[in-house]
């Protein structure tokens, strides 16, 4: 049995190839189905930054390369033109990139808090489609347990930024001041709540929230004392903004190219600041070149995630601690699954026995009370199960033993469990 993780983040994957293979909330249920016609089982990661998918190989490498073809396929490229963006993780190596993925150390701003809620929404997605077995999801319990574990320890989230208000920094870098510029957020939805919050807390006053749902979007601005319009009333925002940042879940552009013109024609001398923190992105490229607007997307924020993982380095070792137990700890436990089978069939054979030989025992003491016979019953059951303890624990510890040494014993066949 061996753990795969198979995948491209931000480490070294462009947006442009990263949103051809995002997954939506909403594609979710449709994108597992097709998944698991590949891999047979497996959990599916998918932010703004990654798209990961978990899976386990029985025998040989059959499901890692099925999800290759998987990812490849979802972006509409061929292996070769996919093969040097992905990361492939295998055995503890899975393990522990998923946990330090859950704790926040492998995300573009170090110790971010959004991406342990979306390891936690992989596995729910993952438990209410029933596309993972035991390994799995034991692997994705422990991973949000430790990505807890180490917000709670260590100072890696204190303080810490997000995708949204690194955004922000981004256009006041820019802008300057916020307390008299226009914000148009585009999104309101988690990403879009921490944007709109971020440039409050910087000194913006007057924030305009535009969303699919205008209901949502209004209960947002009411929360931020700002307003709240549709999208399909972006033209005379788009006309009053100083800043533009954009982080709707939406299959496509938002913000096209004649769009922007045409709002930027109507003010030629005011510049514009559009931040596109979107995966799949919101606005469409070509608006990079319009005059007076500068067009910022998700990838342009590394140098401020540069400074935000030195400024953490002292936790992010304290962190790695952490995480190196945890994957020993799941590790351990995974060797351990190795043996149920045996274990299994030893406790069946031994109960077995145990009746057969308490029936015939029974049978020669026919005077007997029930009291007796459930007392003589629960004695040999105690006395199996007191003989069992010593070779089970045997057999858990030598196949953990076994692990350590990289090696396998031979008579433990390993089986993978799906529920």
């Amino acid at each position: 049995m061996q753990l795969y993780a198979i995948g491209a983040n931000q480490s070294k994957t462009p947006v442009a190839i990263r949103e051809r293979l995002a997954v939506s909330a909403e594609q979710l249920p449709d994108v597992l189905s097709s998944l698991l016609e590949r891999v047979g089982q497996g959990v599916l990661l998918s932010t703004c930054n990654r798209t990961e998918i978990y899976g386990v190989d029985q025998d040989g490498t059959c499901g890692r390369n099925a999800a290759v073809d998987f990812l490849c396929a979802r972006a509409g490229i061929s292996r070769t033109e996919l093969r040097p963006y992905l990361n492939v993780h295998e055995g503890e190596s899975a393990v522990r990139h998923l946990f330090r993925v859950a704790c926040g150390l492998d995300s573009m701003i170090i110790g971010e808090h959004e991406v342990l809620g979306q390891v936690g929404e992989a596995l729910e997605g993952a438990e209410k489609t029933g596309s993972a077995g035991l390994p799995l999801l034991s692997l994705f319990r422990r991973a949000v347990r430790t990505g807890r574990r180490v917000r709670h320890e260590t100072g890696l989230s204190r303080n810490a930024l997000s995708v949204g208000s690194v955004a922000v920094d981004l256009a006041t870098r820019k802008v300057g001041d916020l307390g008299e510029c226009q914000i148009l957020v585009i999104g309101a939805g988690e990403a879009g709540r921490m944007v709109a919050k971020a440039a409050r807390a910087r000194g913006a006053s007057h924030i305009t929230v535009a969303n699919r749902s205008l209901e949502r979007a209004s209960t947002l601005a009411a929360e931020l004392g700002g307003r709240s319009i549709a999208l399909d009333d972006l033209d005379d925002a788009l006309v009053n903004a100083n800043v533009v940042v954009t982080c709707a879940d939406a299959p496509a552009t938002i913000l096209d190219r004649q769009l922007v013109e045409a709002a930027m024609d109507r003010r030629p001398e005011r510049p514009l600041v559009v931040v596109d923190i979107a995966v799949p992105r919101n606005v469409d490229t070509g608006v990079r070149h319009i005059r007076n607007v500068s067009l910022y997307d998700i990838d342009d924020l590394t140098q401020i995630a540069r400074t935000n993982a030195r400024l953490r380095r002292s936790e992010t070792c304290r962190a790695t601690e952490t995480v190196d137990a945890e994957v020993a700890k799941y590790m351990a436990w995974l060797e351990t699954c190795k043996v149920r089978p045996t274990v299994g069939a030893l406790a069946q054979k031994a109960e077995s026995i145990r009746q057969a030989q308490l029936d015939m025992t029974l049978k020669k003491l026919p005077g007997l009370s029930d009291e007796e016979r459930e007392s003589l019953a629960a004695m040999t059951k105690a006395i199996v199960k007191r003989m069992l303890d010593d070779p089970i624990r045997c057999l858990k510890r030598d196949c953990s033993e076994c692990a350590r040494q990289d090696c396998h014993a031979p008579e433990v066949q390993v089986q993978v469990m799906s529920r």
